[in-house]
């Protein structure tokens, strides 16, 4: 999970209009679910699902303050929309690719 959070200060921008909280909230749950994703969390019965549901639950309750603050203050729009569409944490299609942008 600390992948995503330094991921999430490679973001800090602080220029031009920044995202909505509707974006910031979008982006914190896209990221902690590639972070579960990344580390080989899946669900194959409704059990699985529900205990994983859950476990995502209070990972984004933990930082939401702290994220929201950080997204919504010092983050490019077009940084939390370019992770809002990557795939994956790293890799062509990741996250990581986003802090390339000028």
């Amino acid at each position: 999970m600390k992948r995503a959070w330094v991921l999430a200060v490679l973001f800090v921008a602080g220029c031009g209009k920044g995202p909505s909280d509707e974006q910031c909230k979008k982006l914190l749950d896209h990221l902690v679910d590639l972070e579960f994703k990344k580390a080989g969390a899946a669900a194959t019965s409704d059990a699985l699902k529900a205990e994983l549901a859950k476990q995502k639950t209070a990972v984004t309750e933990g930082k939401t303050s702290e994220f929201m603050d950080v997204c919504v203050n010092k983050m490019a729009k077009a940084r939390v929309e370019c992770a809002l569409n990557a795939s994956e944490l790293e890799g062509d299609n990741g996250v990581a690719k986003c802090d390339e942008m000028k």
